[in-house]
């Protein structure tokens, strides 16, 4: 299969996969695999716009793009990236971002929409430095936050590190569970043939979970997350992990494992079992389990829910940028 149905592109799949790793914002959602899963679930029919930029004859970045017509974006979608970027060798970025910019400016667009771009990213000013060199209109937007917690070396020390209370809470949690319950939180098979088994009760407990998940997945989102946990279950990067409760599933979590990262990508649980706070539970053993992986950090991603601050995280922000011819 050809890499975005390209023949001309296939050169550059390893390209991208060999840069990613060496730029500053690394991340799973930037992988030339998690876009190409997307682009062919709901973009197949719009033209990518692929190039890697050299420097000396040796490849120091990617420019990943979609052609929208008058617009274009990065490829891929805000409400199931959490991040996007240029993938950039660091400390080469003013010679890629020069060289990029000539090149962005020479392709047919009226307007530029970058999202979900990091709070660290270097594109940030340099965007700023393309608009103002062309008088181009530009605006900088802040608009969301991926919560993240660094992670110590034991359970028993991230306890440690939570504020007392919040400390205090999650305990008496669990000691609640442990008095109430037989129960045990397991990661599931995602073998070919036990795959589709589990992502159904995903959908399950995530549908569940509020009404506006139960929107959320439609068809073809199904389809896109049982595509993520196929593609990236092989390579041991797409965890499932559930809480059972008497040997029933009451709240489950995806994760991703990428660059001894852990990344909490979505989850859901059964409210009658609410008070168990078995969706907080479930979501706190998963930072267990990405200590016991060594795991460096845990990224909460998107959004700012209470929960997420109760069980240690800080906030780094994501920005938007709309430039105007």
């Amino acid at each position: 299969m050809s890499f975005f149905g390209i023949e001309k592109y296939n050169l550059l799949e390893d390209v991208w996969k060999d840069i990613l790793p060496k730029s500053s914002t690394n991340t799973i959602f930037i992988t030339p695999t998690w876009q190409s899963v997307w682009w062919r679930r709901f973009a197949a029919q719009k033209q990518p716009i692929i190039r890697q930029i050299l420097s000396d004859g040796d490849p120091i970045g990617i420019i990943p793009l979609l052609d929208h017509g008058d617009e274009l974006t990065f490829i891929g979608d805000s409400n199931v990236f959490d991040y996007m970027d240029f993938p950039v060798v660091s400390g080469r970025e003013e010679e890629f971002f020069s060289a990029a910019w000539i090149e962005i400016k020479s392709m047919d667009w009226v307007g530029m929409r970058l999202e979900s771009i990091p709070e660290d990213s270097p594109t940030i000013a340099f965007a700023e430095k393309w608009a103002d060199s062309e008088g181009y209109s530009i605006t900088i937007t802040e608009t969301d936050k991926t919560p993240y917690s660094d992670l110590p070396t034991s359970w028993e020390e991230y306890l440690l590190n939570l504020r007392k209370k919040d400390r205090h809470e999650l305990r008496r949690k669990i000691r609640r569970l442990e008095a109430t319950s037989d129960y045990m939180q397991r990661e599931a098979s995602l073998h070919p043939n036990d795959l589709e088994e589990s992502m159904d009760e995903f959908f399950r407990l995530m549908s569940l979970s509020g009404e506006d998940k139960e929107a959320f997945l439609n068809s073809e989102n199904k389809k896109f997350f049982l595509d993520l946990a196929s593609t990236f279950s092989e390579k041991n990067m797409f965890k499932l992990y559930f809480l059972e409760i008497d040997k029933t599933n009451v709240a489950a979590c995806i994760c991703f494992d990428y660059d001894n990262k852990c990344l909490l990508y979505n989850s859901g649980y059964d409210p009658s079992y609410s008070s168990l706070s078995v969706g907080l539970i479930n979501k706190a053993f998963t930072i267990e389990a990405a200590i016991g992986n060594n795991n460096s950090e845990y990224n909460f991603l998107k959004g700012t829910e209470r929960y997420k601050y109760h069980l240690g995280a800080s906030d780094r922000s994501v920005f938007k940028i709309d430039i105007a011819r």
